[in-house]
């Protein structure tokens, strides 16, 4: 069975697929294996153009997790969606380096529930699992997915509201 982890850019997902990793499940990162599907770069949006359908048609099923934005566009039997709190992940981001206009981008679409919604679109509610990483180890995280992967947990998404955190231009 394979498992994505998803989420937006920032949420904990490479932390916590390490962490799975160190427990000796086989974990692929999507930052590992999307180079020939790279189609260009979006200079506005300062991000790069994915062919993710060619990707997803090319991806071979394996029994572990993949991690990435896009894991939840791949053939994936369950699916974690990590959440982290807006304002933590805007602080968390511009740590990286992040420019402004990327960093309202990704917090933004945090808030909305941006990657929650394009998953539970492409999956069954039985599938998909959210899980809140604000103020937990990457320990805690992958005990959770671990209890989700191998069924010990039900399914459960729709309980995070972050839409306060939205900032409208005026």
């Amino acid at each position: 069975m394979m498992c994505g982890i998803t989420g937006t850019p920032g949420t904990g997902k490479s932390t916590v697929a390490d962490e799975l990793a160190r427990r000796g499940y086989r974990v692929v990162h999507i930052t590992d294996i999307v180079q020939p599907y790279v189609l260009g770069k979006d200079p506005e949006r300062d991000t790069q153009i994915i062919d993710t359908d060619r990707m997803a048609d090319e991806f071979v099923p394996f029994d572990g997790f993949v991690e990435g934005h896009f894991a939840h566009l791949l053939p994936c039997d369950r699916v974690v969606v990590l959440r982290l709190r807006p304002d933590e992940l805007a602080a968390r981001l511009t740590t990286r380096g992040y420019s402004k206009e990327k960093t309202g981008e990704n917090r933004d679409a945090e808030a909305l529930d941006v990657c929650l919604i394009e998953t539970v679109e492409q999956y069954e509610p039985s599938q998909v699992f959210e899980l809140d990483t604000t103020g937990k180890s990457p320990g805690t995280c992958a005990d959770t997915i671990e209890q989700f992967y191998r069924g010990e947990i039900p399914a459960a998404f729709g309980s995070i509201d972050w839409s306060a955190f939205v900032e409208v231009s005026p």
